[in-house]
């Protein structure tokens, strides 16, 4: 049996759904013979404790004792300040690292840390989950198989049922970085393309709060790709009937719908119409949870050297910039090119 030890930095929310995961998947690594032991840590070292406790996995009082320990790999999960130095100190003890995006607070920040990747031939999976989710993936077959054609339009949304804390809304870098970049990200891996421009604009009618930390509750950005191809991506942190991710292709043959099925957050209005009939998600970790779990385990064999990397910090960076030219587009209302 193989030993595989793994590190976890921050079990907030996002972190302790990662930890449930990893916990999760050792039957799964059981079977393929490898024996996994999963380290936590955070800033609360009681909860990391009472999570450690909970899941059968061990505390420790900072990442820097997981990487002397001799970790194989590095889960990044703390707040997006945190992540530089983290993926910095993974890459230098020769470490795979999972780190939720984005690789930093913005663009600028981003670009050192992919240097050093660079230079030290550093292993580092950023967390687009959405790669993961079989919808996508299956669009993205069947565009690459040629089923549908040309691209003609693109139409992506992003709906959560309700905000996030207005505390986290003034650190997050605005709706377009903290949600949308998830929709540049997709648009960019299914088609292959890259976004070339981005018009933006937004709305506040909900919380004033939201306005008043420099946000907007709702958002719209019309995107052109590098071989014109047009596309919407829009966001809300408002959508009441459920937490709504859909991705509708429409190509020259066929058109195709990411995310339609009997959860979808919308009912029809057209008469002897029953679909969808289920109960629509309500939070990102629900719509996601089988991509969440896919993510980590791709990860898992990325530290064993099974397989390439999903999702490079040069992606992440790519997304980041589409983000930061919607969010300049929104400040100026022109138009803005996205950043080679």
């Amino acid at each position: 049996m193989k030993h595989l030890t793994l590190g976890l930095a921050g079990v907030g929310r996002i972190g302790s759904m990662h930890a449930n995961n990893i916990m999760g998947l050792r039957p799964v690594l059981a079977e393929r013979g490898v024996h996994l032991r999963l380290l936590v840590t955070d800033v609360a070292a009681d909860y990391a404790r009472s999570v450690a406790e909970n899941l059968g996995a061990e505390a420790v009082p900072s990442a820097d004792v997981m990487l002397d320990g001799g970790i194989d790999g590095l889960v990044v999960a703390t707040g997006t300040a945190t992540h530089p130095e983290l993926i910095l100190a993974g890459v230098d003890a020769g470490v795979p690292v999972f780190c939720e995006k984005p690789v930093a607070g913005n663009v600028a920040d981003s670009l050192p840390v992919l240097d050093h990747v660079r230079a030290h031939g550093g292993v580092v999976q950023i967390g687009h989950q959405r790669r993961f989710d079989t919808g996508y993936l299956e669009a993205r077959r069947r565009y690459q198989a040629g089923e549908l054609g040309w691209i003609h339009s693109l139409r992506a949304v992003t709906g959560d049922m309700f905000p996030p804390p207005v505390e986290f809304l003034a650190t997050s870098g605005g709706l377009f970085r903290d949600c949308s970049v998830h929709d540049f990200d997709i648009l960019r891996w299914l088609t292959g393309r890259e976004i070339v421009e981005v018009y933006a604009r937004g709305s506040n009618n909900g919380d004033p709060a939201i306005g008043q930390v420099g946000d907007v509750d709702t958002a719209l950005a019309v995107v052109t790709l590098d071989d014109g191809t047009v596309g919407t991506v829009s966001a809300t942190r408002y959508n009441g009937a459920g937490h709504d991710v859909r991705l509708e292709i429409q190509g020259s043959k066929a058109s195709v719908m990411v995310g339609l099925d009997d959860r979808t957050a919308l009912r029809s209005t057209e008469p002897d119409t029953g679909f969808p009939q289920g109960e629509p998600h309500r939070t990102f970790a629900e719509r996601f949870e089988a991509a969440y779990r896919a993510e980590m385990l791709a990860f898992l064999e990325l530290v064993q050297g099974q397989r390439e990397n999903p999702c490079t910090p040069e992606d992440a960076v790519a997304a980041s910039k589409v983000a930061d030219a919607a969010q300049l587009s929104l400040e100026t209302g022109v138009p803005v090119k996205v950043e080679a």
